[in-house]
């Protein structure tokens, strides 16, 4: 895997991934193939970022949304306990393992869905929601966490709606179980949409951690509402 995430003589080259010229790829229509999805798959397929993972070895292209986030917000550092919720195929957890290394750091992959070993990570396959799922996880990283990512999404029903409904539900869920498992000082990073929804997920982060933002890293897709919250300086549990 390439360093393609580090810094060259001060300047990003996460940027440079977009404007890189590649041959387009074309899709033939197919009667068994309905036109919404070709049009999925020629944009899959033409995507830079799908190019750039599988040219630098990430298991998808969300491990450029990480690294861009990273880039704005420095999340990552050596030496940190890191629990990566959702973490299936690992794109997220490649990153994050890359960035904090093997040095008193600890690194936990958790999903409902099954994944792919991963030198020097800890992979459960199980809810994050499950009663029993804290405490395994604190004596599988040695104690509270520095950071909790979720890049969970539920599957979409094409209502936008209810889709929106469901995600903000689901980061939800997240956050609580960050502010559950979070050292002080911690930081929390969950993917959600804007649809108004979020505003009780809002007014609980802000009053559990001293700084939140929104930020859209340029690998995510433009015309996708899709964004990042980060919820830094986790002020403790009573």
């Amino acid at each position: 895997m390439s360093n393609s995430g580090n810094n060259s003589g001060g300047k990003s080259t996460l940027g440079t991934i977009a404007s890189r010229r590649r041959k387009a790829v074309r899709v033939k229509a197919k009667s068994r193939r309905s036109e919404s999805s070709r049009q999925w798959l020629l944009r899959h397929l033409n995507d830079p970022y799908v190019a750039a993972a599988q040219e630098e070895g990430y298991r998808s292209r969300a491990a450029y949304k990480l690294l861009q986030l990273d880039e704005k917000c420095q999340l990552l550092k050596p030496g940190m306990r890191v629990i990566d919720l959702g973490a299936a195929p690992g794109g997220w957890t490649q990153v994050a393992f890359k960035k904090i290394g093997r040095k008193n750091a600890k690194l936990v992959a958790l999903d409902i869905l099954p994944m792919e070993p991963m030198d020097g990570v800890d992979i459960l396959c199980m809810d994050f929601t499950a009663d029993d799922a804290p405490d395994k996880l604190r004596k599988l990283i040695g104690g509270s966490a520095d950071l909790v990512l979720s890049d969970m999404a539920p599957n979409a029903t094409g209502h936008p709606g209810t889709d929106h409904i469901r995600i903000m539900a689901l980061a939800e869920m997240a956050a609580y179980f960050a502010v559950d498992i979070l050292a002080p000082g911690g930081t929390f990073v969950c993917k959600f949409f804007q649809g108004g929804a979020e505003k009780e997920l809002l007014a609980m982060l802000k009053q559990n951690f001293a700084k939140t933002k929104h930020v859209k890293p340029a690998a995510s897709r433009a015309e996708s509402s899709e964004t990042y919250l980060v919820a830094s300086g986790f002020r403790g549990t009573a």
